[in-house]
C-alpha cells in the first residue's frame, strides 16, 4: 500500500506580514516559498530547521538549516542521500554537529538512516540493509536520546514492527522485538513523540507503541482514534505530543476530510490527555484553535500556531498553560507554521522565506512563564490596567493601525493612529483581558491589556 504522509492540513506559503511576538530571521535558502516542518532545538543557540516546498508544486526538497548564534544567522545545506528521489521522513540532532535523518522512498517505502558529524556538510548511511523487505519495509523515523543511544522504526514486516536499537551513535543496530501487529497496521513517517527515555509511535489502527527504555522493551496501548493517518480509517487522523514520560495529548479528528489544493483540511478536532504516558486517554475536548502543537518540555503549557491555508483570517498563535483546557491568543491573522521550544523564553516556529535574506523562520520574542509577549517593545499602553483612557506611545515616526481583540479572538476595534502619541478611549470594554496589535509596514507587535 501507498503510505502519504499527512499533516492536519495543507501548508502553502502565503505572502504576510511579521508579528513583533515572532521576530523574523532568514534561512538562507535561495529557493523562495522554502517552509520549515521540523524544527529540533539542542540548546539556546543551535537549531535545526527540516526543509519542504511551500510552492505547492509538491518539489521534492533534501534541505536543511541550522543556526548555532541564536538565530541570528542561518546557514543551508543539502541532505545529500544518494538519492535526489527520496523523501526526508524527519531530522533528529543533539548538538550543532550532529544529526541523523530517516529517509524513504514515496512509493516503495523501504529507506534508510544518514547521519552527520560535520553540521550537515557530508552525510553517511548507517544500519545499511534493513528497511529493505519489499512490499513490507518502510522507515518511519529515527531518534537519538543522547549522542550514543538511538532508535529507528519501519512498517512491520511479517507481524512485527521493524525497530532497531544503537547504543553506540549508530555505528551497530541491533534488532529489537515489537508486540505483534495487525493485517493494514503500519505507521506514519514523522508521527511520533519522546520525552526523556521514552518514545511513542502511532499506527494506522490507533495504537501506540511505546518505550519507556530507549528501545529495548516496547509496550502497545490504545488510543481515542481508530487511525492517526486517514489511510486506513479514512476519517480518522491524529498526533501525539509528550511534555514528559507521563503527561501527552492527542489532537485529533473523527470526521476529518484531507485538504485539497484550493481548500484547508476540516473535521471536529478533540483534545485527549493523558497523566500516565498514554496508558489511558480522557473522553476528548472539542479544540477549535490552530494545528500546529507543542509543549514547553516538563510543563503544562503547549503553543498553537497556525496550520491553514488559502487566507490568513485565521492564522496566529495562542498558548495554553493547563495542557489544553484553556486558550489564550497571542496574535492573529499572521501565518506560523511547527513550533519547538526549549524553555518558556527560547521557543521558534517555522515559516516561508522570500529569499536568501528575507524570512523562513520566527524566533519568539516573549516569556510564556509571564504571559509577556514582545520584549522589545516598540510600543507603549499605559496604564495598565485600565478603566476609561490609555495613552499609546510608540517609538516609531510613521503611521500604524490597532486591532484590539478579546480572549476569543473576536476584533473590537479597529482605529488608525499617527505613530507619535494617542489616546484610546476603552471605557465601554468589559472588564477582563484583551490584546492589542499594532501594525506598521512590516511591523507589528502584540501587547497584552486588562481592563477594570
Amino acid at each position: 500500500m501507498k503510505k502519504i504522509l499527512l499533516s492536519l492540513s495543507l501548508l502553502v506559503a502565503i505572502n504576510i506580514a511579521n508579528a513583533q511576538t515572532w521576530d523574523t530571521q532568514a534561512t538562507g535558502f535561495s529557493s523562495a516559498s522554502r517552509g520549515i516542518n521540523d524544527l529540533q532545538i539542542t540548546d539556546a543557540n543551535t537549531v535545526w530547521g527540516l526543509a519542504y516546498d511551500g510552492t505547492g508544486s509538491a518539489t521534492n526538497v533534501q534541505e536543511f538549516t541550522l543556526t548555532t548564534n541564536g538565530g541570528t544567522t542561518w546557514v543551508p545545506g543539502v541532505i545529500n542521500v544518494g538519492n535526489a528521489a527520496l523523501s526526508i521522513g524527519n531530522l533528529c540532532a543533539i548538538n550543532a554537529t550532529t544529526a541523523w535523518v530517516s529517509a524513504f522512498d514515496g512509493t516503495a517505502g523501504l529507506g534508510s538512516i544518514w547521519k552527520t558529524s560535520d553540521s550537515g556538510l557530508t552525510w553517511t548511511q548507517q544500519n545499511a540493509g534493513t528497511f529493505s523487505t519489499a512490499a513490507s519495509s518502510w522507515i518511519d523515523g529515527v531518534h537519538f536520546f543522547d549522542a550514543n543511544n538511538g532508535l529507528a522504526f519501519g512498517d512491520p514486516v511479517g507481524t512485527a514492527f521493524e525497530i532497531y536499537k544503537t547504543s553506540d551513535g549508530g555505528a551497530t543496530w541491533t534488532v529489537v522485538t515489537s508486540p505483534a501487529a495487525v493485517l493494514n497496521e503500519y505507521g506514519y513517517a514523522g508521527n511520533f513523540a519522546y520525552a526523556g527515555n521514552t518514545f511513542w509511535f502511532t499506527t494506522s489502527k490507533g495504537k501506540i507503541y511505546r518505550t519507556t527504555d530507549m528501545g529495548a522493551t516496547w509496550t502497545k496501548l490504545a488510543s481515542p482514534l481508530t487511525d492517526f493517518g486517514a489511510q486506513v480509517t479514512t476519517n480518522n487522523v491524529g498526533n501525539i505530543y509528550f511534555s514528559d514520560n507521563n503527561t501527552g495529548i492527542i489532537l485529533g479528528s473523527k470526521n476529518y476530510v484531507a485538504a485539497t489544493a484550493t481548500t484547508p483540511s476540516s473535521g471536529t478536532y478533540k483534545i485527549y490527555t493523558t497523566t500516565n504516558g498514554g496508558t489511558t486517554w480522557s473522553a476528548g475536548v472539542t479544540y477549535t484553535g490552530f494545528k500546529n502543537l507543542c509543549y514547553i518540555p516538563g510543563t503544562t503549557k503547549i503553543i498553537a500556531t497556525s496550520a491553514v491555508t488559502t487566507t490568513t483570517t485565521s492564522d496566529g498563535s495562542s498558548y495554553s498553560t493547563d495542557n489544553g483546557v484553556t486558550w489564550t491568543t497571542i496574535e492573529t491573522g499572521v501565518q506560523r507554521l511547527a513550533p519547538a521550544f526549549l524553555n518558556p523564553t527560547t521557543g521558534w516556529c517555522g515559516g516561508f522565506n522570500t529569499d536568501p535574506l528575507t524570512g523562513g523562520v520566527f524566533k519568539f520574542n516573549g516569556d510564556l512563564a509571564n504571559a509577556v509577549f514582545g520584549l522589545n517593545n516598540n510600543f507603549t499602553v499605559t496604564p495598565n490596567p485600565a478603566n476609561t483612557l490609555v495613552s499609546i506611545s510608540s517609538t516609531l515616526v510613521d503611521s500604524y493601525k490597532l486591532k484590539v481583540v478579546d480572549l476569543t479572538g473576536k476584533l473590537i476595534m479597529e482605529k488608525e493612529l499617527n505613530g507619535i502619541q494617542n489616546t484610546v478611549d476603552v471605557s465601554s470594554l468589559t472588564s477582563g483581558m484583551y490584546f492589542f496589535t499594532f501594525t506598521s509596514e512590516a511591523k507589528s507587535e502584540t501587547i497584552k491589556i486588562i481592563k477594570n
